[in-house]
């Protein structure tokens, strides 16, 4: 069983940055790939970032690709998420996501989820 809890969500003005943290307990976060996802009020949950195990592979949707930076840290048992460059069409609710292994950027592939954590991105 894996739990995972966002925080670090906010709003923001265009442009800005914001960092998102996502914290694991149990003991398979360092064998789990990891993933954000986000959905946008009346749109379906949608692909963001992932990222594997060891961190050796990251994959990006192109809406937030060389604005978006997944990374992780195992030993702290938390993955987080870099947005810059952030636009009004960003904003949604970002969910973290846990897998085995390999990352994928399948919603139905991530067996847990966390709570979710708003982010607001004004013009």
């Amino acid at each position: 069983q894996v739990q995972l809890v966002e925080s670090g969500g906010g709003s923001v003005q265009a442009g800005g940055s914001l960092r998102l943290s996502c914290v694991a307990s149990g003991r398979t976060f360092s064998s789990s790939a990891m993933g954000w996802f986000r959905q946008a009020p009346g749109k379906e949950r949608e692909f963001a970032a992932a990222i594997s195990w060891n961190g050796g592979t990251v994959y990006y949707a192109d809406s937030v690709k060389g604005r978006f930076t997944i990374s992780r840290d195992n030993a702290k048992n938390t993955v987080y998420l870099q947005m810059n460059s952030l636009k009004p069409e960003d904003t949604a609710v970002y969910y973290c996501a846990a897998k085995p292994l390999v990352p994928a950027t399948a919603m139905s592939l991530y067996r847990y989820w966390g709570q979710g954590t708003q982010v607001t991105v004004s013009s």
